[in-house]
């Protein structure tokens, strides 16, 4: 999920990070008392661990469909260090393999033969699941929300790393897949001129989405010719942003803050996105030619949420609250709830299926 790290200082009730895999299929939530992994359609829960078991859990990712996740100690009473990642095997319950960083975890990004984990002011690339070891490291400006995305298409030869650049505002994109050229200057892209709060890539590593602290602005750069491709506009008051998602197919692209509300923009045909009444009229300036959302629903204000797309132009969002939501829209921009679940209540031992291999 690509989204400003939700957690301990936002403090919702008894869950402290939620994180989608990478195909959007099924999330994973840390709780102060262990995780738990959820599918998606239907809403379900398909593995929990205890606080027996893991204790209280701060980070975790799921690798797609697979057994495998990642988690990071965190919170009232951890049963590991904070500076190390946990993989643990749903097979056999237990965790299989231990990385140790210098410094403490705030993020984990996986791929089908990478773990990527993110300190404050470093990145660690290492191989895995067979010979596991590290790859290489990089310095990076003091990132405390653990910024950082790396693209998830299975079969992508293209690989690239997205994390905050040393100047204010700015990304920085490094391609992992060939090793050799890691030493060589990554690209930087002055994204904008406030700290970064939220970065988003898609699937094969073609674009990526960046919001600041002001919390307005969306904007989708293109990382091969490095240039912007268009600039998104979530609202006119400043904002935080928690989550941005490309859709699989790239078509649209979904955004969650503070202020209670999913937005849902289209990409593929900019025409879709509404825009201000001011650009009618004639009226020049950015604010009066930006594009709008197409569509829009609520959820709980000032709760952190991700959100992604899910099958068939419907969107899911789940609340640090508990709370999920489905909606359906259509490129005309209506929208309509198709869903409303609380995810601490689904039973663990109704319809448990433990995951079972990539598929």
């Amino acid at each position: 999920m690509s989204h400003s790290r939700l957690g301990l200082a936002d403090g919702w009730g008894q869950i402290q990070n939620l994180r989608f895999n990478q195909e959007k299929s099924s999330f994973v939530s840390c709780f102060q008392d262990g995780f738990r992994v959820y599918n998606i359609d239907p809403i379900r829960e398909q593995a929990h661990y205890g606080e027996k078991q893991v204790g209280s859990v701060s980070v975790a990712e799921l690798l797609y469909r697979s057994n495998l996740i990642a988690v990071v100690a965190g919170g009232r009473n951890p049963k590991y260090a904070d500076n190390s990642i946990m993989l643990f095997d749903d097979r056999s319950g237990k965790a299989v393999l231990e990385v140790t960083l210098p410094s403490p975890v705030l993020a984990v990004r996986m791929r089908l033969d990478k773990v990527v984990a993110v300190c404050r002011t470093s990145i660690h690339v290492f191989s895995f699941p067979s010979n596991p070891s590290k790859l290489f490291s990089v310095d990076t400006r003091d990132n405390p929300h653990g910024l950082c995305e790396v693209s998830p298409g299975k079969f992508s030869e293209r690989e690239l790393l997205v994390f905050p650049g040393y100047k204010v505002g700015s990304i920085q994109l490094m391609d992992i897949h060939n090793l050799t050229k890691v030493s060589s200057a990554p690209t930087c892209l002055n994204a904008h001129k406030t700290e970064l709060t939220c970065v988003g890539i898609n699937q094969h590593g073609t674009m990526v989405a960046t919001a600041s602290t002001k919390g307005t602005l969306i904007r989708i750069w293109d990382t091969s010719k490095r240039v912007q491709l268009v600039e998104l506009r979530r609202g006119a008051d400043p904002a935080r942003i928690y989550c941005i998602n490309f859709s699989l197919t790239d078509e649209w692209l979904c955004c969650s803050s503070d202020k209670g509300t999913v937005h849902v923009f289209a990409l593929q045909d900019y025409r879709l996105n509404k825009r201000s009444a001011l650009a009618t009229m004639g009226v020049p300036g950015a604010y009066a030619g930006s594009q709008w959302s197409l569509a829009s629903f609520t959820v709980p204000q000032e709760c952190a949420c991700i959100c992604a797309f899910g099958n068939h132009n419907s969107i899911h969002a789940v609340c640090m609250d508990g709370s999920y939501h489905k909606y359906s829209f259509s490129p005309d921009g209506i929208c309509n709830q198709a869903g409303y679940d609380v995810i601490t209540e689904l039973c663990e031992d109704c319809d448990w299926h433990a995951m079972r291999g990539i598929k």
